[in-house]
């Protein structure tokens, strides 16, 4: 009966272990994006904000403008652990382009065309 005790505890702290280096591991996923700009208009304000966020946050681009055939790396590590994320482009012409959804843990590049 006690080895079997011990063999139930030791199983409880392998899967316990194998949890805990899980989230360890997403937490380190690569959140970095390349926004590619091939619209033929600058993007003159750019957002970013987690799925569940209510509200845009502040203009990734700041004081800076994309311009069409350029391309910037956003990094989206917010350090909410999210992945997926809602993206908003302003362009000069006025026109704005929102994508909903987007894993940035999966994806290396995003373009807008």
């Amino acid at each position: 009966m006690q080895f079997s005790a011990i063999k139930a505890l030791l199983a409880t702290a392998v899967v316990a272990t194998g949890i805990g280096s899980g989230a360890a591991l997403a937490d380190n996923l690569d959140r970095r994006v390349r926004i590619i700009n091939k619209t033929g208009y600058t993007i003159v304000r750019f957002y970013g904000s987690h799925t569940d966020a209510r509200n845009w946050q502040e203009d990734i681009l700041g004081n800076s403008v994309l311009p069409s055939g350029r391309q910037v790396t956003v990094n989206f590590d917010d350090g909410t652990g999210y992945c997926i994320f809602d993206l908003r482009a302003e362009f000069e012409d006025g026109d704005v382009v929102e994508e909903y959804g987007v894993n940035v843990c999966e994806i290396g590049s995003f373009t807008y065309h």
